[in-house]
């Protein structure tokens, strides 16, 4: 029986858990080896692959920041609960008025439970930031969101968290790709997830063929195995840089289908790519399960 996903916390756009029994398959690291992953975003790659020794690092310092509270044990499983039930209450009394008192609290102060609050009751559960890092989401427009059913979800979620953090030895960085490849070596897995050009707009996820081209290079000096997760094609086009900057890499494809809003008309089919420096050993190089579908949101 397969392993159950583990869901982390946050929830962002593109999280890859759908991806995951995938990557697990195909990734080639051993309980000896350090998992590296420099766009770490929601962490849920890692959190169900990585054995004892990881790092995990992105550009965004709040989830780092989140992680890094639990790791020092100053947020635990218990106080996200007394916090999201707290704020909770207040955001069904208060609606709009609470959600952007917390959104301007967070902004000056960023305490990491407000972030996940945000995350939690904000338009669509984005994560997008403005040119002055301020986080700029809308209101979600559900001042019930937190009951005790979908809390209970959320602080199961840290526990595992929590568990994973103190149990092994993972290592949380605010950094570029750049210095978090670095720390890798022949006895390293690195796993790479970085912004699709052109479909991420926050500060954080700026992204350009150059950012594509150095990634490339850093990869390669590192002498590490390691594996790139991209978009192959869609029904408009197809993406011209792995047939390009990558075109040296193996690669498995997989079918999924992306859905906004409840319609089904509103869903897409898109083509998932994973690269890799090594050959990869599964006999089908493209799993299309058309059943399988990830939400946007």
């Amino acid at each position: 029986m397969p392993h159950k996903i583990q869901i982390p916390p946050f929830k962002i756009q593109g999280i890859k858990s759908k991806l995951v029994p995938l990557i697990k398959s195909v990734a080639e690291i051993t309980p000896k080896m350090t998992w590296i992953e420099p766009f770490m975003g929601s962490g849920v790659v890692g959190l169900n692959v990585a054995f004892k020794n990881a790092i995990f690092a992105d550009l965004n310092p709040h989830i780092i920041n989140f992680y890094n509270h639990l790791k020092e044990r100053k947020i635990t499983a218990e106080k996200v609960s007394d916090f999201l039930y707290e704020q909770g209450a207040l955001l069904a009394q208060n609606d709009i008025e609470h959600y952007y008192s917390i959104r301007d609290r967070f902004n000056k102060e960023f305490n990491p439970l407000d972030f996940l609050f945000l995350n939690r009751s904000c338009f669509n559960g984005m994560i997008r930031f403005n040119k002055n890092n301020k986080f700029n989401v809308p209101y979600g427009h559900k001042p019930k969101r937190f009951a005790k059913a979908y809390i209970t979800k959320i602080v199961n979620q840290v526990k595992y968290i929590e568990y994973m953090i103190h149990t092994n030895n993972w290592i949380f960085l605010c950094q570029p790709f750049q210095e978090t490849i670095s720390l890798a070596n022949e006895n390293s897995f690195i796993y790479c997830d970085p912004p699709y050009i052109g479909r991420h707009v926050d500060y954080y996820d700026s992204w350009n063929v150059d950012n594509e081209n150095e990634l490339k290079i850093c990869l390669i000096k590192s002498k590490a195995k390691f594996m790139l997760s991209t978009w192959d094609n869609n029904q408009y086009r197809a993406n011209p840089y792995i047939t390009t900057i990558w075109s040296d890499l193996e690669k498995i494809t997989k079918e999924h289908f992306y859905f906004i809003g409840a319609k089904e008309d509103n869903r897409n089919s898109m083509i998932e790519a994973l690269l890799t420096n090594y050959v990869i050993k599964t006999q089908e190089k493209e799993i299309n399960p058309k059943s399988e579908q990830i939400s946007l949101f």
